[in-house]
């Protein structure tokens, strides 16, 4: 469970890989109403007046990923990480490009190993971690084109049951929630005839509203119990 101070703050420092856009500074814009949040970006340059601390992280890269974590975490800290950066290719896999299929896996994947290898020690060492990665609903459905982004989102959810068993005696808990489609981000940009088709498919008739990402959030942050679980959160998308 999070502890709340006398004024009904959070004690909890949550950490967000990937706040700068999307759905990332969407969940960074409101929980940081109710906790501490320290945010990474890397392309896009925030503006500088939000509510809550970032920095310049390249997530592939193991050195800054580790001076980042020592920049913001502390020994006394209650820490939780939401993983949110994401990378996508879309080609079908007999003309994809090796080069860039290993951007995606080391940006959605090895970002995760980088990040989690350098805030464990630390979790352990507290008796406390929540860890939430966003995968997607892709990979479960199947679509052409998404080869790399599906094998990077579909390797957290095993991940994330090792990580679980191996962590789970040390009072730290980690669970993957799987992302339909959402109204927020770059599901702006998609062509109205696109999203149309899209929306037909999703059994709700609709795009999801983010704020169902932030319920979501909030309840693995404060639940001691769920661990190496996924929640789909889709539409009913299959």
């Amino acid at each position: 469970m999070v502890h709340l101070s006398s004024d009904g703050a959070s004690d909890l420092k949550i950490l967000i890989a990937g706040a700068s856009g999307g759905i990332g500074r969407y969940l960074a814009d409101r929980l940081c109403l109710k906790h501490q949040v320290y945010g990474t970006f890397h392309t896009h340059q925030p503006e500088s007046d939000r509510p809550y601390s970032l920095s310049k992280v390249n997530i592939t890269r193991e050195e800054d990923v580790s001076s980042w974590v020592q920049e913001v975490c502390c020994p006394e800290d209650d820490l939780a990480l939401i993983y949110c950066v994401g990378a996508n290719y879309n080609c079908v896999m007999h003309k994809s490009d090796a080069g860039k299929w290993r951007e995606v896996i080391e940006t959605n994947l090895i970002g995760v190993q980088h990040t989690l290898r350098h805030l464990l020690p630390k979790m352990r060492e507290r008796h406390f971690g929540r860890i939430v990665l966003l995968s997607s609903v892709v990979p479960q459905m199947g679509v052409p084109g998404t080869s790399a982004y599906a094998a990077s989102k579909s390797a957290m959810w095993g991940l994330g049951k090792a990580v679980a068993i191996e962590n789970a005696k040390y009072g730290i808990t980690i669970n993957t929630i799987n992302l339909g489609y959402f109204d927020i981000g770059m599901i702006q940009d998609v062509p109205v005839q696109t999203l149309e088709s899209i929306i037909a498919q999703i059994p709700c008739g609709k795009l999801g509203n983010p704020s169902n990402i932030v319920s979501a959030v909030n309840f693995l942050i404060d639940s001691d119990y769920t661990t190496g679980s996924q929640i789909n959160l889709n539409g009913g998308l299959r």
